[in-house]
């Protein structure tokens, strides 16, 4: 197993793991439930512990699949970018995620505020996790680009340009 196959198999939890926690902490904080806030706590480290695997294991992927041809460095370059901030937000939610988990635990007061702070974390996460998974599926999947359809329709002009040479 190299590093692509590897990044390709942890990058999916954190996207998913954040989306799930969102959810579950919302469910938590509108039933007022501290051990569904918990579920979601524990997610969230979860999903940064995953994070961490998945910038670790970038690089390696990147080297591997960089000079392949309609991929590039540059869109690559974009995917890590918002990986990085996607990775640092999580990184922070397993923090907070830690201290909810110790708040709930031992009743303290500040519980509610920490479990808002992470619900604030986990959306602008979300975002970030949206932006890094649509990056990175444009890296092989060259038909998800913006501008897929302005290639298709540039690389058919070429070949029909091609043919007409060639008769």
């Amino acid at each position: 197993m190299n590093d692509a196959h590897l990044h390709m198999v942890v990058n999916h939890f954190p996207i998913i793991g954040t989306l799930l926690g969102l959810g579950i902490l919302f469910a938590g904080l509108v039933l007022k439930n501290n051990t569904i806030k918990n579920v979601a706590y524990c997610l969230f480290i979860v999903s940064a512990i995953f994070a961490f695997a998945s910038m670790n294991t970038g690089e390696g992927a990147e080297e591997l699949v960089e000079d392949m041809p309609n991929i590039g460095k540059k869109i690559i370059h974009e995917h890590e970018e918002v990986a990085e901030k996607l990775a640092l937000s999580l990184y922070l939610l397993g923090f907070v995620s830690i201290a909810g988990l110790y708040s709930n635990t031992k009743n303290k007061f500040n519980a509610k505020l920490v479990s808002f702070i992470a619900l604030t974390i986990a959306m602008v996460a979300v975002f970030l996790a949206q932006q890094t998974g649509t990056s990175g599926g444009e890296i092989r999947h060259t038909e998800i680009r913006k501008n897929a359809i302005t290639d298709t329709l540039n690389a058919e002009e070429h070949l029909e340009n091609v043919e007409e040479v060639e008769d």
